[in-house]
């Protein structure tokens, strides 16, 4: 069953997660969430950057995606150039 707790909405629009909540957690100072809103509901989801074996993997599966394309390093490096000159 899932923690229950409550917390209040301060006048700056921050919100306290509970003690008990954070260290079962393991939530820090510094955690990033992504923030979702449904009628009712808040529900905060903490990112977290990937492992090194799961970043691994996901760079091979965008090597094998851009080869089946026929993408070039260049290619890349050309259109990183664009969308920052678009900024």
């Amino acid at each position: 069953m899932a923690d229950i707790a409550t917390t209040r909405l301060s006048s700056k629009g921050q919100v306290v997660i509970p003690g008990d909540i954070r260290k079962k957690l393991n939530l820090k100072e510094g955690t990033r969430f992504i923030v979702l809103g449904e009628k009712d509901a808040v529900i905060l989801k903490k990112i977290a950057p990937p492992s090194m074996k799961e970043f691994d993997r996901l760079l091979e599966k965008a090597r094998k995606a851009a080869k089946e394309v026929g993408l070039e390093p260049s290619d890349v490096d050309a259109l990183i150039q664009e969308a920052r000159s678009e900024k």
